[in-house]
């Protein structure tokens, strides 16, 4: 079996080749057949490479959603379990009945922790209050006044590139 190059080292071998190709003197014909083999080995290649990553986001987008519906189940349950809990109590509340005991389950009614409820936040002493400044940087805004050719300090635009898959 004929082990295949990866698409980096075709991307090498074709560099390679281009620039012995340059250092020669051969005939158009020749260097036009040996470009198109190299090209076409390249393409089918990075045309594979493509194919897969498209096969990964699919992938990966299936997983996103089998976990949202996961978390969505979770979630549903999660509140039944407390409405049940909640439920139970007050029946066990209402009856002042002793709450029942089995050998693989307990239950009781125990206090929770004192909370503290504010009545009137207005009122509250300034030793009870924490003030905090939070700074939004806004970059739609400062992307805008860009483009309008405005000049923004300590900020300018990039532009980037990225591979399409269609």
């Amino acid at each position: 079996m004929k082990p295949t190059l990866k698409l980096y080292e075709l991307t090498d071998h074709f560099l390679d080749v281009l620039d012995d190709l340059c250092e020669q003197d051969l005939l158009p014909d020749i260097i036009a057949l040996q470009l198109e083999e190299l090209a076409g080995a390249w393409e089918h290649k990075a045309l594979n490479v493509a194919r897969y990553i498209k096969n990964l986001e699919a992938e990966a987008a299936a997983v996103t959603e089998a976990g949202k519906r996961m978390d969505a189940r979770a979630k549903t349950l999660n509140r039944q379990a407390a409405n049940m809990r909640e439920y139970l109590k007050h029946q066990i509340e209402i009856t002042g009945m002793k709450p029942p005991h089995a050998t693989d389950l307990t239950l009781r009614i125990q206090n929770n922790p004192p909370s503290v409820v504010i009545h009137d936040a207005l009122r509250i002493p300034a030793d009870y209050r924490r003030s905090e400044i939070v700074t939004t940087i806004l970059k739609a805004e400062i992307s805008t006044a860009l483009k309008a050719g405005k000049t923004v300090t300590g900020a300018h635009l990039e532009q980037g590139t990225r591979l399409v898959i269609g």
